[in-house]
């Protein structure tokens, strides 16, 4: 006997330590837009399907550091740049797989197509000094920052 009811699994687990082995129920099929399970051409025509790259930004004291997982994809497919002074934006686009009139698809899980995430800067960047490496498949971003000055402060004496 399932622990899931057979309302939520279209097929059987072939590893019953593996969630992922079960292919779960699309509540949303049939409805009157697509999703990425019911239509597997849905996710190669969303421009914004891979806009869930997933970035991590953390500010160390010496600069702004983000990063950003893109796998599959090389330096030249991806940009970085830097508008209206303050704000860094990163875009790219990934292919969608040439496909054979032969080829039979069982899952299609990977996204393509464009990205791009903006981020707005603090104040106190060198903006001339940005840079940017990729590196198996995950791109830094390095931008440094200003040093701080601490208010220069004179003690006064009290008299009397």
């Amino acid at each position: 006997m399932s622990i899931i009811p057979s309302i939520f699994g279209t097929g059987r687990r072939t590893n019953v330590f593996d969630p992922f082995s079960l292919d779960i129920w699309d509540p949303f099929q049939g409805f009157p837009f697509d999703s990425a399970v019911t239509n597997p051409n849905f996710l190669a025509s969303d421009t914004s399907a891979f806009a869930a790259a997933r970035f991590d930004w953390k500010e160390t004291p010496e600069a702004h550091v983000i990063k950003a997982d893109l796998p599959g994809l090389k330096k030249e497919e991806v940009k970085v740049e830097v508008e209206d002074g303050r704000v860094l934006q990163i875009s790219g686009e990934r292919s969608r797989e040439n496909e054979e009139k032969n080829d039979k698809w069982h899952r299609v899980e990977r996204c393509s197509g464009k990205f791009m995430r903006r981020f707005g800067l603090p104040d106190n960047v060198k903006i001339d000094q940005v840079k940017a490496t990729m590196e198996n498949g995950v791109l830094t971003i390095t931008v440094p920052k200003e040093e701080v000055k601490k208010p220069e402060v004179k003690f006064i004496d009290i008299s009397g």
